[in-house]
């Protein structure tokens, strides 16, 4: 198992870089919240596993909390506390802020535009309640920071355009970080010194059992 990474660790490494922005106001934009919780003993990070739904590209994925910013939104990050306080009741009011990763592109829809997505890091000084999933959310769940890096969870997601690295954080058939979740974690990782597998890199997944 790898050693634990504290929320000390995390607030340096974001203090000491500045994220990638994708200045665009006419591109479509969203947001998602990397929500940290530590009141068990050591960092875990809030996942949810999206609803299955056939207009949603995301359907079924694991990923944060998050979704499209509206017009009525300040700012991105306004729309990442909204949409986790929408998704799981989970009010992002009083949370440490603790920095931003590199924005990075998705697709949306088939459209030409393409979407621009920002997640923001947060530290919950206190232990949540109980979280109440909207109908966006499937489940949602607590998982140690320090087993995303854990080689044991590193696992090939195989999708219809070939496999793609993932991690394991719960069943093999639903529960697997990949794609655009996964891109986050790596930012978030690389910046902590302990990177994730090369995504281009078969040798360094395993199979989900």
């Amino acid at each position: 198992m790898p050693p634990v990474l504290s929320v000390e660790q995390v607030r340096a490494a974001l203090a000491l870089r500045e994220p990638t922005r994708i200045e665009d106001p006419a591109r479509p934009r969203a947001a998602v919240a990397v929500v940290l919780r530590a009141d068990a003993g050591e960092p875990e990070v809030l996942l949810i596993e999206r609803a299955r739904h056939p207009l949603d590209p995301w359907s079924g994925h694991m990923a944060f909390p998050g979704g499209r910013v509206d017009p009525g939104d300040p700012h991105p990050r306004g729309a990442a506390e909204r949409e986790t306080a929408e998704e799981v009741g989970l009010s992002l009011v009083g949370a440490e802020v603790l920095g931003q990763l590199d924005d990075i592109e998705g697709r949306h829809g088939g459209r030409t535009l393409r979407l621009v997505i920002s997640a923001f890091v947060y530290h919950l000084p206190r232990a949540p309640g109980e979280l109440v999933l909207n109908h966006e959310v499937e489940s949602a769940l607590w998982f140690p920071l320090r087993s995303l890096v854990d080689p044991a969870h590193h696992v090939e997601y195989p999708t219809p355009n070939g496999g793609y690295p993932g991690i394991l954080v719960g069943e093999p058939d639903r529960h697997v970080v990949w794609g655009l979740t996964y891109r986050f974690l790596e930012i978030l990782f690389d910046s902590l010194g302990r990177p994730l597998p090369d995504r281009w890199d078969p040798a360094t997944w395993t199979r989900p059992e």
